[in-house]
């Protein structure tokens, strides 16, 4: 499975704006390509951005989607009164649901990087050592992990049922991250928190 992320910054004030269009125009088009298995959509409406993911059954289902998708990004990105955006190819390594999301989910979603020599290894730590631990914390709904093989670089976002879960599991995750970079040797770049605007993914259980 793989996935490409499109990450638009700006206007706050035209974020609303911009997940009716994904939602009323990418959506019903995305879901009608060949090979298209889901899409979502993070939102932090203070900052003015937002991650649009579309997920897809192979590489090459992807790539052939890149011209029309192209063209709904440059849309999206008029209606965001757009900064600035940036356009990300994956590979999906993992995906475990532990519950169904709805109204008010929220998502923190954690940029890594490190050595491309040691990501099998990474995922399979995420896999076995940190899943069983999000599974106990409550109002967790499900996680899923984003690698770029080429350059060592992953994304890992772990979705909660509403913000006042994502906000008691913060000290916690902020323990299991520490315990992760200790263990695989990655860096953390960047972590951040987002409303989950959009949800419709088929994508099956990767864990």
């Amino acid at each position: 499975m793989h996935a490409r992320t499109t990450t638009v910054r700006g206007d706050p004030q035209a974020v609303d704006d911009g997940i009716d269009y994904v939602r009323e125009a990418v959506w019903p088009m995305l879901r009608g390509m060949s090979g298209c298995v889901g899409m979502s959509m993070l939102a932090d409406r203070d900052a003015g951005r937002c991650i649009v993911t579309a997920a897809w059954a192979t590489d090459e289902a992807m790539r052939a989607s890149a011209v029309a998708v192209g063209e709904l990004r440059d849309h999206a990105a008029g209606v965001m009164r757009a900064e600035s955006m940036q356009v990300a190819e994956w590979e999906i390594a993992v995906l475990h649901r532990e519950h169904p999301t709805g109204d008010g989910a929220c998502t923190r979603v954690v940029w890594a990087e490190g050595d491309p020599a040691d990501l099998d290894s990474m995922v399979d730590a995420f896999r076995m050592s940190l899943i069983p631990w999000m599974t106990e914390l409550p109002g967790f709904c499900s996680t899923s992990l984003l690698v770029d093989r080429g350059t060592g670089h992953a994304a890992a976002a772990v979705t909660y049922a509403d913000r006042d879960a994502l906000e008691r599991s913060r000290k916690t995750g902020s323990a299991m991250r520490r315990e992760f970079v200790a263990a695989t040797r990655v860096q953390v770049t960047e972590v951040a928190e987002f409303d989950l605007a959009v949800a419709h993914l088929r994508v099956p259980e990767m864990a």
